[in-house]
């Protein structure tokens, strides 16, 4: 068994979503997943799986950016749709993952956690943390920012969250946008305070190694 952060959701209310707008979203999360793959040099082992028809699952060889890589599937989930939202249940802890990569074939304590914890979220809850305590707390407040997102704020957070992310510069130039509207949307998204509290959640993860 190894160390891994485990995020398993489901699409908020998907009854309300055509079948190709499902399909979208879940494509969303998938290519998010990729990308998270090259966050950091050595890569992050990244891998994802539909499970249902609206439930997916992501699994992460580095526990510490379990909160990180919360907030950027919602990023990229609402950047590029103004209807679909997802839950996610996150768990940090020991697994197995057969040579494949298969995750529905993957089994160990994060795996339970993070799948026993979806069906308890309630409400208008979207995020909750399997360890309980300060990380379900950092993680409640992060929901409930993340919660607020207009797509324009989601964009700009979608492109800073990575921790090898571009300039803000750089990023308005990607986007089409001016600087001044790249730091406006993520003052208001609340950027700077969630950047200070992924830095120091990801500092203690990894001083208790």
């Amino acid at each position: 068994m190894r160390s891994y952060c485990v995020l398993t959701g489901d699409l908020v209310a998907s009854s309300e979503l055509t079948p190709s707008d499902v399909d979208a979203a879940l494509t969303t999360i998938e290519a998010a997943s990729a990308a998270m793959a090259n966050w950091t040099s050595p890569a992050i082992m990244s891998h994802f799986a539909r499970r249902g028809g609206d439930s997916w699952q992501v699994a992460l060889d580095s526990p510490a950016f379990g909160m990180r890589a919360s907030l950027y599937i919602q990023a990229c989930l609402r950047r590029d749709s103004a209807n679909a939202v997802t839950r996610i249940a996150l768990a940090t802890g020991q697994g197995t993952l057969p040579s494949n990569g298969d995750l529905n074939a993957a089994h160990g304590p994060a795996f339970t956690a993070s799948g026993r914890l979806l069906g308890d979220i309630r409400g208008n809850a979207r995020f909750a943390h399997a360890g309980g305590g300060a990380s379900h707390a950092a993680l409640r407040l992060a929901d409930h920012i993340a919660a607020g997102w207009t797509q324009a704020q989601a964009r700009a957070m979608a492109a800073l969250l990575p921790p090898n992310a571009l300039t803000r510069a750089e990023v308005a130039k990607s986007i089409g946008i001016t600087r001044q509207a790249v730091n406006q949307a993520l003052w208001s998204a609340g950027y700077p305070a969630i950047e200070d509290a992924l830095k120091a959640v990801e500092t203690d993860v990894e001083e208790c190694k």
